[in-house]
């Protein structure tokens, strides 16, 4: 342990970030690094706990005590080992996870948590300008081929793991670049396509293979296409949004959120799209839907320099703290104030949108919508919403971006083509165990597989999926599964 009176002495401090007026002029990141100093100081605040609670906070399982240690240390290749034995892509993780390792963290009992996300972010940039991150190409080929269809971090975390097994495995993208909602569903300016690509670039060393513009299922057959591969992992993602079927919904202006910021990013990118181009620009826009894609909508709203914005979200507003239905170590449902916040945003709690209002050519001027107060359980959760009377008003809005969640998985081409049985949540079926679904040579994984979730147990899905294929085309396996988190090799 590099300090043991480290949290004692030290209080969390984040980065510091680039002024709003400024970053709010493009589409890059902003968030900068700690000074050495800093970053020093923010790992000897891990207390490396008797029972580090922070390993059953995170789906994969990061050995964080020991990463934090090596960095107090300044043990770079150390630190960068450590975290690349259970995680991928931390350079992912380190930017768009909401880091439940976080809530789990012993030290948030009485004090903020050590700054584990951004430690790791850290960590691997680090380990990039330095050269520890290397193409590992495998010494014996298997001779097995694997299909993964999708991607995402799930796809591309399965892909990873089953290459490093020896397999052959070739990744198929219906769009037209590989990383799924990680390059056309989250803004430039919290992930970078060029950090993307790096990664690609050194899977690719290694030896994984990538197809863009196929969509598996939709024109060929999915029978023949499973004969021809010894195992496929289906990653395609939970793709179909929560649609918000009110009167007035056919009138333009209305948009789901990730057709926006898909357009978005591929603008950013130089890439062409065809329809209809959505812009915030000069509109009062509001977003339905007070999550993260929510909180995406509103930075690119800004960066479109939209006359106002506005955050719309049916629930009660969270608390700001851990109350006693929320305790430690459990991830708690605490009020999220995003850096899109920060750069300017009206939100509202408790609100129901009742009808889009239309002008005479058919076009968005107006929202009507009422208060709601929620009746709870006794764990206080909201189980039951009632119209607050005489609170019903219009707002006027040009553009409606919903951004609810998503449903399940896009069912035309490869779902029903293959047969794949779907389970009560209307996600395709797997078992729990050994991620194999109805049909016995496809894998389920990711957001296909345990409905919308977030990109680290994406990449624990693609994880641990690949260990249950390579178990069934080998009879059994020796990449590592998050359950031995102890078991990573320092050389």
């Amino acid at each position: 342990m590099g300090k043991v009176t480290g949290f004692k002495e030290y209080d969390r401090e984040l980065p510091k970030k680039i002024a709003p007026a400024e970053r709010l002029e493009n589409y890059n990141e902003f968030v900068q690094e700690y000074p050495a100093e800093k970053l020093n100081e923010q790992a000897a605040r891990c207390m490396n706990c008797g029972v580090p609670f922070c390993h059953s906070g995170c789906p994969l399982g990061n050995v964080i005590p020991e990463f934090n240690d090596a960095v107090y240390q300044g043990k770079w290749e150390e630190a960068y080992l450590i975290l690349n034995s259970t995680n991928n892509f931390p350079e992912f993780t380190g930017r768009i996870c909401p880091a439940p390792c976080e809530a789990a963290c012993v030290l948030g009992i009485n004090k903020p948590p050590v700054a584990i996300e951004e430690i790791e972010r850290h960590i691997i940039e680090i380990a990039y300008s330095k050269g520890y991150v290397k193409p590992s190409t495998p010494i014996l080929r298997t001779g097995k081929n694997v299909a993964v269809i999708g991607s995402g971090p799930a796809g591309l975390a399965a892909a990873a793991q089953l290459n490093k097994a020896g397999h052959n495995v070739t990744v198929y993208e219906r769009d037209d670049r590989p990383g799924g909602l990680l390059r056309y569903g989250i803004p430039d300016f919290k992930l970078e396509k060029s950090v993307i690509d790096r990664r690609l670039e050194i899977m690719e060393q290694e030896g994984v293979k990538f197809v863009c513009n196929v969509e598996v299922g939709k024109d060929g057959d999915m029978k023949t296409f499973i004969d021809q591969h010894d195992a496929v992992v289906a990653a395609g993602g939970s793709t179909i949004p929560r649609n918000l079927n009110i009167p007035g919904r056919d009138l333009k202006g209305i948009h789901f959120a990730m057709d926006f910021l898909k357009q978005q990013n591929k603008t950013v990118g130089n890439i062409s799209f065809t329809g209809e181009r959505i812009l915030a620009t000069d509109k009062d826009v509001v977003v339905i839907g007070g999550g993260d894609t929510g909180s995406d909508c509103v930075g690119t709203s800004n960066r479109q320099h939209a006359n106002t914005v506005k955050q719309f979200e049916l629930m009660v507003q969270p608390p700001a703290e851990r109350t006693e239905n929320m305790p430690w170590p459990t991830y708690p449902m605490l009020l999220k104030t995003t850096s899109s916040h920060e750069e300017g945003c009206e939100r509202f709690w408790g609100i129901n949108t009742k009808s889009f209002l239309g002008n005479e050519n058919g076009e968005l001027r107006a929202i009507l919508v009422s208060d709601v107060s929620w009746e709870l359980d006794a764990m206080g959760r909201p189980v039951k919403f009632n119209e607050v009377s005489g609170s019903e008003r219009e707002i006027p809005c040009q553009l409606i971006l919903l951004a609810m969640g998503f449903l399940h998985p896009q069912y035309p081409g490869m779902v029903e083509n293959a047969g794949l049985e779907i389970d009560g949540r209307g996600n395709v079926k797997a078992d729990e165990r050994n991620y194999q679904t109805s049909v016995a040579k496809v894998f389920a994984a990711g957001d296909m597989r345990r409905g919308q979730s977030l990109v680290v147990w994406a990449i624990s899905e693609g994880r641990e999926a690949a260990r249950k294929v390579d178990e069934f085309l080998m009879g059994a396996t020796t990449l590592p599964s998050k359950d031995r988190i102890n078991e990573y090799v320092i050389s």
